[in-house]
């Protein structure tokens, strides 16, 4: 192509509105050049390590340069012990999974344990089938999460949800997401904004920070390739936007972000891999 060429592409490109959906346009972005100011893991990538070697692995986490963690699991250790652990490691863990049953049966005991530990998010990874056939499930678990959050309240902790895809699948006429946060008090209910599964999901992270605005607190930052199987790989390796997202932190009212691959083939190199990554991300 020549300069002449060149110069009518151009042209033609700068006098063709812009039909993008308007949802995608930054709205409340960050400041250019901004970085990510603190980066954490969720430990459930390198969970065999962390059953094998508790501590060790605490340890290997904070080398790479990582500062807060979220627990999917104590491997058999109680409060105090996962909390002198993270302090020998030099770790915060703003964050832990905890089962829907855990509001039901043991709520109390859940809510001293995550004081002990230091946590200041609880978060439901995923809903049982029984508890997601029907919209009225999700309106059921809606209202469960109402009263124990307010409870939670109460103790100084926050309760969230994680999503996976199967929350954007329309379910008689809805999406049960688009449930979660109609259902709940935005005063007492947080999310956790699953990047990757939205995006197998079929849903738009950034059509959701403009809908419901402060709602995600926090997210879990996974990459998806560009196969048709829509592959999990290492933060930084596939085609995920994440410049594009985190312009939108504030709006989407984001202060925990945690690494994750489900099940990669060298843990630690890969949760090495995607902190080098967002360390250096300019958005």
């Amino acid at each position: 192509m020549n300069r002449r060429d060149c110069l009518k592409l151009l042209a033609t490109a700068l006098a063709t509105p812009d039909v993008r959906p308007r949802v995608l346009q930054p709205a409340l972005s960050a400041r250019p050049g901004d970085r990510l100011d603190r980066i954490g893991v969720q430990l459930y990538t390198v969970r065999q390590a962390m059953a094998q070697d508790f501590e060790g692995t605490l340890a290997r986490v904070a080398e790479i340069g990582y500062r807060e963690v979220e627990f999917a699991g104590y491997f058999n250790r109680d409060a105090k012990a996962v909390r002198a652990a993270l302090d020998a490691a030099g770790l915060d863990a703003p964050a832990a999974h905890i089962p829907l049953e855990n509001l039901r049966t043991r709520w109390p005991q859940t809510l001293d344990d995550a004081r002990v530990v230091g946590h200041r998010y609880l978060v439901v990874p995923s809903l049982p089938t029984e508890d997601s056939r029907t919209l009225d499930g999700y309106r059921a678990v809606a209202d469960l999460f109402n009263r124990a959050a307010e409870e939670a309240r109460g103790a100084g902790i926050r309760l969230g949800f994680h999503n996976h895809a199967g929350e954007f699948a329309p379910l008689s006429g809805r999406i049960p997401y688009d449930v979660l946060l109609e259902e709940t008090d935005p005063r007492l209910v947080w999310f956790e904004l699953d990047l990757y599964w939205i995006a197998r999901g079929g849903g738009d992270p950034l059509a959701y920070f403009a809908r419901y605005p402060g709602r995600f607190s926090m997210v879990h930052v996974k990459d998806m390739d560009a196969t048709p199987q829509q592959g999990m790989v290492d933060v930084g390796a596939g085609v995920m936007d994440f410049k594009r997202i985190f312009a939108r932190r504030e709006q989407a009212g984001i202060r925990h972000c945690f690494v994750e691959h489900d099940n990669p083939e060298s843990p630690f190199d890969s949760i090495r891999r995607s902190f080098d990554y967002l360390r250096q991300l300019e958005f």
